[in-house]
């Protein structure tokens, strides 16, 4: 376990908890499940042995490891059963809603994936495939068809992409 002062510590919290927070609400669509990623990734990276290359080299293995951790909540998820009367009384918060975000939220995992890491992490194909372990062109077909499926339920072409590939 390496060392690590709080300075550091304050630096890769401040740097990296809104990307693990905003990365996993894509995945998950919970606050709360969210912010139980964005501590585990954290944690993962504030006691791990993990020696980097550089900030770019740091911030693509979080992103690595919190996709890796959405996918095992799934499949974990998918494993529990909880009976509804164990269910909390208040629902948790829910973030603003915009119709962009609900449509992208609506898509299917690899073109949300794909568009939320070009759009709001401004990662090119080429570094989503590198990320996401995907070809990239595969990545490109993602994007492709996940703005042509925004375009169809956002209603034509009031949206229209800024960025392309």
């Amino acid at each position: 376990m390496k060392e690590m002062d709080a300075r550091e510590a304050e630096r890769l919290v401040n740097a990296y908890s809104d990307l693990i927070l905003r990365l996993s609400y894509t995945y998950l669509k919970s606050t709360q499940d969210g912010e139980d990623i964005c501590q585990t990734v954290l944690l993962k990276l504030l006691t791990g042995d993990e020696a980097f290359d550089s900030l770019e080299h740091e911030r693509a293995w979080v992103i690595r490891t919190a996709i890796n951790a959405c996918k095992d909540e799934l499949r974990a998820f998918r494993r529990k059963a909880v009976p509804l009367d164990g269910l909390a009384e208040a629902a948790a918060p829910e973030p603003p809603r915009s119709d962009v975000l609900d449509a992208v939220m609506e898509l299917p995992e690899k073109y949300r994936e794909a568009i939320y890491l070009f759009y709001y992490e401004g990662y090119s194909a080429k570094e989503i495939a590198a990320l996401t372990g995907r070809s990239e062109a595969a990545v490109c077909a993602h994007l492709s068809r996940g703005r042509k499926k925004l375009k169809t339920m956002l209603g034509g072409d009031g949206y229209g992409a800024e960025r392309t590939v």
